[in-house]
Protein backbone atom coordinates (compact mmCIF):
# COMPACT_ATOMS: atom_id res chain seq x y z
CA UNK A 1 0.00 0.00 0.00
CA UNK A 2 2.78 2.59 1.37
CA UNK A 3 4.90 1.59 -2.20
CA UNK A 4 1.59 2.39 -4.44
CA UNK A 5 1.31 5.37 -2.59
CA UNK A 6 4.78 6.57 -3.57
CA UNK A 7 4.26 5.54 -7.04
CA UNK A 8 1.25 7.98 -7.23
CA UNK A 9 2.64 10.12 -5.51
CA UNK A 10 5.80 10.13 -7.36
CA UNK A 11 4.36 9.70 -11.23
CA UNK A 12 1.82 13.00 -10.35
CA UNK A 13 4.95 15.13 -9.20
CA UNK A 14 6.88 14.33 -12.86
CA UNK A 15 3.45 14.63 -14.05
CA UNK A 16 3.54 18.06 -12.79
CA UNK A 17 6.84 19.57 -13.34
CA UNK A 18 6.64 18.13 -17.07
CA UNK A 19 3.55 20.17 -17.87
CA UNK A 20 4.57 23.20 -16.32
CA UNK A 21 8.19 23.18 -18.29
CA UNK A 22 6.06 23.29 -21.01
CA UNK A 23 4.02 25.91 -19.71
CA UNK A 24 7.35 27.88 -19.24
CA UNK A 25 8.61 26.67 -22.43
CA UNK A 26 5.48 27.92 -24.39
CA UNK A 27 5.65 31.32 -23.05
CA UNK A 28 8.95 31.88 -24.63
CA UNK A 29 7.53 30.98 -28.10
CA UNK A 30 6.57 33.93 -30.41
CA UNK A 31 2.60 34.54 -31.22
CA UNK A 32 1.21 34.21 -27.49
CA UNK A 33 -0.31 37.23 -28.57
CA UNK A 34 -0.19 39.24 -32.25
CA UNK A 35 2.46 41.45 -32.84
CA UNK A 36 1.20 45.01 -32.92
CA UNK A 37 0.62 45.98 -36.48
CA UNK A 38 2.91 48.36 -38.48
CA UNK A 39 1.99 52.06 -39.14
CA UNK A 40 2.41 52.00 -42.63
CA UNK A 41 0.80 49.76 -45.18
CA UNK A 42 3.35 48.41 -47.85
CA UNK A 43 3.71 44.70 -49.60
CA UNK A 44 6.39 43.72 -46.84
CA UNK A 45 3.83 44.77 -43.94
CA UNK A 46 1.07 42.99 -45.18
CA UNK A 47 2.21 39.92 -45.91
CA UNK A 48 4.11 39.63 -42.62
CA UNK A 49 0.99 40.48 -40.91
CA UNK A 50 -0.90 37.56 -43.07
CA UNK A 51 2.24 35.52 -41.36
CA UNK A 52 1.40 36.84 -38.09
CA UNK A 53 -1.86 36.04 -38.26
CA UNK A 54 -0.99 32.60 -39.20
CA UNK A 55 1.87 32.17 -35.98
CA UNK A 56 -1.23 33.36 -33.74
CA UNK A 57 -3.79 30.66 -34.75
CA UNK A 58 -1.09 27.89 -34.92
CA UNK A 59 0.59 29.16 -31.77
CA UNK A 60 -3.63 29.05 -29.60
CA UNK A 61 -3.94 25.48 -32.39
CA UNK A 62 -1.29 23.41 -30.90
CA UNK A 63 -0.78 24.90 -27.18
CA UNK A 64 -2.03 22.05 -24.93
CA UNK A 65 -2.13 19.09 -27.63
CA UNK A 66 -2.10 15.88 -25.34
CA UNK A 67 -0.81 12.58 -26.99
CA UNK A 68 -3.82 11.55 -27.28
CA UNK A 69 -5.02 14.57 -29.90
CA UNK A 70 -1.78 13.85 -31.68
CA UNK A 71 -2.30 10.45 -32.24
CA UNK A 72 -6.64 10.97 -33.58
CA UNK A 73 -7.60 10.99 -37.09
CA UNK A 74 -10.93 10.94 -38.35
CA UNK A 75 -11.14 7.93 -40.50
CA UNK A 76 -8.28 4.67 -41.38
CA UNK A 77 -7.55 6.82 -44.46
CA UNK A 78 -7.48 9.84 -42.56
CA UNK A 79 -4.01 12.24 -41.33
CA UNK A 80 -3.51 12.01 -38.17
CA UNK A 81 -3.41 15.30 -36.11
CA UNK A 82 0.34 15.01 -35.72
CA UNK A 83 1.03 14.42 -39.08
CA UNK A 84 -1.02 17.83 -39.91
CA UNK A 85 1.41 19.37 -37.91
CA UNK A 86 4.37 17.68 -39.62
CA UNK A 87 3.09 19.19 -42.54
CA UNK A 88 2.44 22.55 -41.20
CA UNK A 89 6.42 22.60 -39.90
CA UNK A 90 7.48 21.75 -43.90
CA UNK A 91 5.04 24.12 -44.93
CA UNK A 92 7.01 27.00 -42.64
CA UNK A 93 10.30 25.77 -43.67
CA UNK A 94 9.43 26.49 -47.59
CA UNK A 95 8.16 30.25 -46.71
CA UNK A 96 10.83 31.13 -44.31
CA UNK A 97 13.24 29.75 -46.78
CA UNK A 98 12.03 31.91 -49.52
CA UNK A 99 12.57 34.88 -47.48
CA UNK A 100 16.12 33.42 -46.66
CA UNK A 101 16.88 33.54 -50.28
CA UNK A 102 17.64 29.77 -49.57
CA UNK A 103 16.71 26.91 -52.05
CA UNK A 104 14.48 23.60 -50.68
CA UNK A 105 16.29 21.18 -50.81
CA UNK A 106 14.75 17.57 -50.56
CA UNK A 107 18.07 15.75 -50.45
CA UNK A 108 18.90 17.16 -46.71
CA UNK A 109 17.37 15.41 -43.88
CA UNK A 110 15.71 17.00 -41.71
CA UNK A 111 16.64 16.27 -37.96
CA UNK A 112 13.97 14.02 -35.49
CA UNK A 113 12.46 16.38 -33.50
CA UNK A 114 9.85 15.97 -30.85
CA UNK A 115 6.56 17.68 -30.67
CA UNK A 116 7.22 20.45 -28.95
CA UNK A 117 10.85 21.07 -30.66
CA UNK A 118 8.59 20.91 -33.93
CA UNK A 119 6.05 22.97 -32.39
CA UNK A 120 8.75 26.04 -31.18
CA UNK A 121 10.49 25.86 -34.52
CA UNK A 122 7.50 26.40 -36.50
CA UNK A 123 6.60 29.28 -34.61
CA UNK A 124 10.48 30.24 -35.02
CA UNK A 125 10.66 30.25 -38.77
CA UNK A 126 6.79 32.16 -39.20
CA UNK A 127 8.28 34.76 -37.02
CA UNK A 128 11.61 34.97 -38.85
CA UNK A 129 9.91 35.08 -41.78
CA UNK A 130 7.80 37.94 -40.71
CA UNK A 131 10.29 40.19 -39.71
CA UNK A 132 12.35 40.03 -42.86
CA UNK A 133 9.26 41.21 -44.78
CA UNK A 134 7.77 43.71 -42.26
CA UNK A 135 11.67 45.26 -43.13
CA UNK A 136 11.00 45.00 -46.79
CA UNK A 137 9.32 47.25 -49.57
CA UNK A 138 10.36 44.89 -52.62
CA UNK A 139 9.18 41.13 -52.62
CA UNK A 140 10.29 40.56 -56.08
CA UNK A 141 13.93 38.89 -54.57
CA UNK A 142 11.51 36.42 -52.28
CA UNK A 143 11.06 33.36 -54.71
CA UNK A 144 10.35 30.12 -53.60
CA UNK A 145 12.89 27.56 -55.16
CA UNK A 146 13.25 23.79 -55.48
CA UNK A 147 15.88 21.82 -55.96
CA UNK A 148 15.28 19.36 -58.44
CA UNK A 149 17.33 16.35 -60.27
CA UNK A 150 16.94 18.48 -63.42
CA UNK A 151 17.87 21.77 -62.21
CA UNK A 152 15.69 24.26 -59.89
CA UNK A 153 11.94 25.25 -59.99
CA UNK A 154 11.37 28.81 -59.65
CA UNK A 155 8.02 30.57 -58.17
CA UNK A 156 7.87 34.05 -57.33
CA UNK A 157 6.63 35.69 -53.89
CA UNK A 158 2.80 35.75 -55.09
CA UNK A 159 2.58 31.54 -55.14
CA UNK A 160 4.26 32.05 -51.64
CA UNK A 161 1.06 33.28 -50.36
CA UNK A 162 -1.50 31.44 -52.52
CA UNK A 163 0.52 28.12 -51.85
CA UNK A 164 2.25 28.02 -48.27
CA UNK A 165 0.83 30.54 -46.33
CA UNK A 166 -2.66 29.84 -47.31
CA UNK A 167 -1.87 25.84 -47.09
CA UNK A 168 -0.73 26.73 -43.33
CA UNK A 169 -3.42 28.81 -42.35
CA UNK A 170 -6.09 25.71 -44.18
CA UNK A 171 -4.11 22.90 -42.17
CA UNK A 172 -3.91 24.57 -38.96
CA UNK A 173 -7.53 25.00 -39.01
CA UNK A 174 -7.95 21.19 -39.44
CA UNK A 175 -5.88 20.83 -35.81
CA UNK A 176 -8.46 23.05 -34.54
CA UNK A 177 -11.03 21.12 -35.63
CA UNK A 178 -8.95 17.57 -35.22
CA UNK A 179 -8.40 18.37 -31.69
CA UNK A 180 -12.06 19.58 -30.75
CA UNK A 181 -12.50 15.98 -32.14
CA UNK A 182 -10.52 14.36 -29.90
CA UNK A 183 -12.07 15.85 -26.88
CA UNK A 184 -9.91 19.01 -26.36
CA UNK A 185 -11.60 21.93 -28.04
CA UNK A 186 -9.67 25.00 -28.92
CA UNK A 187 -9.20 28.09 -26.25
CA UNK A 188 -12.33 29.77 -26.17
CA UNK A 189 -10.83 32.85 -24.79
CA UNK A 190 -8.91 33.11 -27.57
CA UNK A 191 -9.97 35.89 -29.95
CA UNK A 192 -8.19 35.91 -33.69
CA UNK A 193 -9.75 39.09 -34.43
CA UNK A 194 -7.82 41.45 -31.86
CA UNK A 195 -4.72 38.64 -31.63
CA UNK A 196 -5.08 38.94 -27.74
CA UNK A 197 -6.53 36.74 -25.05
CA UNK A 198 -9.44 37.21 -23.20
CA UNK A 199 -9.23 37.73 -19.66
Amino acid sequence: MKQSFIFIATTLLFFSITISAQDTNSKNLPYAEIPTYPETYTAGSVSSRLIDGLGFRYYWATEGLRDEDLQYKPSEKGRKCGETIDHIYDLSRVIVNATTKTINDPSIEQPEMTYVEKRKKTLENFKKASTILLNSNDLTDFKIVFKGKEGNTEFPFWNNINGPISDAIWHTGQVVLLRRASGNPFNSKVSVLTGKVKS
